[in-house]
């Protein structure tokens, strides 16, 4: 890790919250650090109509974007910390990989949030995962109804609508309302809707934990400390606002996907159709064909359909990408 990083961002890279986690200490929050990259802080007394926020960043090691917005977003908010207005859990998630300068040590960490993990148990993103599940149960145990989790992510290829979000379907549809309005005022583009997990942070705890959660990708991959923060500046003030107790939209209204079908690599015959430079939400017509796996053609369904995070690499077993559909069109 670079030594000429700012100690902001260093020190959230690094798991390190010692100093923000005194200044809220001091001010008379409730702080706990129950893991390595884990913060927490929470009023002293119990409030059920105070919202509890996760905000998790460095789930991928090499998207560094969102570890520099936390960083600044956590510092400036350290200073003034009787404007917090939620009790935040802020996380970070591949410590480990964030300081090789890597996406994973072992296998992806966004593919670890489930029960069964077959051959990627013994994997050290599994253990890490755990760690994670424990004290997100921890922070959300005893938490009143309005709950929301931001997994910001930045993307590893282009895409046609480069700020875009990844929302489960199961949330209830008013807090679904609530954070899809939000995404539009953090300049989110794009919204695909979930029906199944694929082992994603965001998934499981809006599955579990009754969370309005979210994975979101702000734009390309970039190098710790040398990020172009002017493409978060919409997500940084959204969430200023969300953490000081705003969560009003005004923003423009994402244009909404709905998941057509998963494309899972079924053995390691696994091919598809297009490069690896393929852009996210690329259209296909009705009849091209996705991928193969040996026997199994995927092929598109719809007039349209739109492909997303196409992955030929994943291991067997793994999601390849996603195809979706615009919900206006379905």
């Amino acid at each position: 890790m670079a030594a000429t990083l700012p100690k902001e961002i260093r020190a959230l890279a690094e798991g390190d919250f010692s100093e923000v986690a005194a200044r809220f200490a001091q001010a008379g929050f409730t702080v706990g650090q129950p893991a390595k990259g884990v913060l927490t802080v929470k009023a002293a007394a119990p409030m059920l109509e105070r919202p509890a926020v996760l905000m998790s960043v460095g789930v991928h090691g090499d998207e560094t974007g969102p570890i520099e917005m936390a960083a600044y977003a956590i510092e400036a908010l350290s200073r003034a910390p009787s404007a917090l207005a939620v009790d935040l859990m802020l996380c970070v998630g591949n410590i480990d990989a964030i300081a090789a300068g890597r996406r994973f040590i072992d296998a992806d960490l966004n593919r670890m949030f489930r029960e069964n993990r077959g051959d990627l148990a013994g994997t050290f993103e599994a253990g890490r995962a755990d760690t994670l599940i424990a004290a997100t149960a921890g922070f959300f145990e005893g938490s009143g109804p309005r709950r929301w989790h931001l997994d910001l992510h930045t993307a590893i290829r282009g895409s046609r609508y480069p700020r875009f979000a990844i929302v489960p379907e199961l949330i209830a549809d008013e807090p679904r309302r609530e954070l899809i309005a939000w995404l539009g005022l953090g300049g989110i583009e794009a919204v695909i809707m979930n029906p199944a997990s694929a082992g994603t942070y965001s998934y499981w705890t809006a599955e579990r934990h009754g969370t309005a959660g979210t994975t979101v990708e702000l734009g390309r991959v970039g190098t710790l400390g040398q990020n172009d923060l002017s493409q978060f500046a919409a997500m940084a003030s959204a969430l200023h606002g969300l953490l000081r107790g705003s969560t009003q939209g005004g923003g423009k209204a994402p244009v909404v996907f709905n998941t057509a079908q998963s494309i899972t690599k079924l053995s390691d015959a696994f091919t598809m159709s297009f490069g690896r430079e393929t852009e996210n939400f690329t259209p296909l017509k009705k009849g091209d064909v996705i991928a193969r796996d040996g026997d199994t053609v995927y092929t598109v369904q719809h007039d349209e359909e739109c492909v997303v995070f196409p992955n030929p690499d994943v291991r067997v077993g793994l999601r390849a990408g996603i195809m979706v559909v615009r919900a206006d069109a379905d």
